[in-house]
């Protein structure tokens, strides 16, 4: 497929300038490489899908598309990039969220359309809002603005590699890109605009564990959709890879396609906060995340480039995120213990926690035994290498537990 990114690059600077391509040194120093960040979450909607969003409502309008009402299905930003749209361009909007959409992205998205959009909340998952669309685009005879699978859309993402290209150092050519994947709408335009300057094999893309949508339809030879998506990415949690990104996309190897655990995104996400003061939503930390799973061996002496994809974020998430990050990291475990109903038992147990040990919860999950009691307990560590001190403590003393921390069922079910 020819895309003329070019003419979109030029039409998009009457609208935002480039965003940054900036070297982390923080990043560059853990790895030893070059690490460069391409930071969309610098956009003025905070994420890239304000791109594609206004290359298709250009070539509509222009194309006389007037007096429709266009129509949209987001888990979030590309919401905002339609609203934002809509509001340059003075035409009416309608915008489907999943029910589960962060607020802080629904008040972002009625911020940014304004009097030009109505916003309807509907379904858990954004198939389902995505079907209501559609739906509602049949009834009132609307445009549909699809967030990846169509062609429009994909040659406005990929403006995005023709700014890496401009803003890299003169002689300086990747060795790698590592690109978010949730539609796939990014990754199609950005592998077809690079694919005369960086090797196939430079290409590396970063799903969710719980969304493996290409990288399942790589193994598959043909578009799989998922039976069940972990909603936490969710800007990046879709059941099904567009169809023409899939054709797009199919050339390359299911290895290529890295599956980040939810968990290990919320490390990132701190980090970045922590160290760097960035801001960024699960979606937008997929990149950086696939470079602890690359490893500083395979990444040492290269010139990477990793697409920051977004940054909205909402902070109520954040205690949530802190939580998975820790446990993630091995700081943080949970215990169901047996412990003996006499006095003196707690402080006995007490004992055996080391100086770094810290009790986070402690709840007692059965009050009427009367000889043991069951109880569940949070413990927080500076060091993971601690626990395994602790346990060995807790054999020594004859102390009955369960470590359910990765017992994702059951730990869901009392923590």
């Amino acid at each position: 497929m020819t895309l003329d990114v070019e003419t979109a690059t030029e039409a998009l600077r009457g609208l935002f300038p480039a965003t940054p391509l900036q070297l982390n040194e923080h990043l560059s120093a853990r790895y030893g490489a070059n690490i460069y960040l391409k930071r969309e979450d610098l956009s003025p909607v905070r994420s890239y899908k304000i791109r594609g969003a206004f290359n298709f409502f250009r070539k509509v309008i222009a194309a006389g598309a007037v007096g429709k009402t266009f129509v949209c299905a987001s888990a979030g930003n590309h919401a905002q990039g339609f609203a934002f749209v809509c509001r340059h361009f003075g035409v009416p909007g309608v915008v489907f969220m999943p029910v589960t959409t962060p607020q802080q992205k629904i008040d972002k998205t009625r911020m940014f359309g304004g009097e030009f959009i109505t916003i309807r909340l509907i379904g858990d998952f954004f198939d389902q809002c995505y079907q209501a669309a559609r739906d509602h685009v049949d009834a009132i005879g609307g445009v549909m603005v699809p967030p990846f699978d169509h062609r429009d859309i994909i040659e406005g993402q990929a403006t995005v590699a023709q700014e890496i290209m401009e803003q890299l150092p003169e002689g300086v050519m990747p060795d790698l890109v590592i690109m978010p994947v949730g539609g796939g709408g990014l990754s199609a335009g950005m592998t077809t605009f690079l694919s005369d300057q960086v090797d196939p094999e430079g290409f590396i893309f970063c799903e969710p564990e719980g969304a493996p949508s290409l990288r399942q339809s790589l193994e598959s030879g043909a578009v799989v959709t998922l039976e069940q998506v972990d909603n936490f990415v969710d800007g990046a949690a879709v059941g099904r890879i567009g169809d023409l990104n899939f054709q797009m996309l199919q050339r390359f190897k299911p290895e290529q396609v890295l599956l980040m655990p939810e968990n290990a995104i919320c490390v990132t996400i701190t980090d970045m906060l922590n160290v760097e003061g960035v801001v960024l939503e699960p979606a937008g930390a997929l990149s950086i995340t696939a470079l602890e799973t690359l490893g500083a061996e395979a990444l040492q002496g290269k010139t990477i480039v990793a697409v920051v994809s977004g940054g909205n974020f909402d902070f109520e998430r954040l205690p949530d995120v802190k939580e998975r990050a820790m446990r993630h990291s091995g700081l943080k475990k949970y215990f169901i213990l047996r412990m003996a109903q006499r006095p003196g038992a707690l402080k006995d147990f007490l004992s055996l926690l080391g100086p770094e040990d810290d009790i986070a919860r402690f709840e007692y999950l059965k009050k009427s035994a009367r000889n043991f009691g069951s109880i569940l307990i949070g413990i927080e560590t500076k060091n993971p290498q601690n626990f395994p001190a602790l346990k060995a403590r807790f054999d020594g003393a004859g102390l009955r537990y369960q470590d359910i921390t990765d017992n994702e069922i059951l730990s869901n079910l009392v923590v």
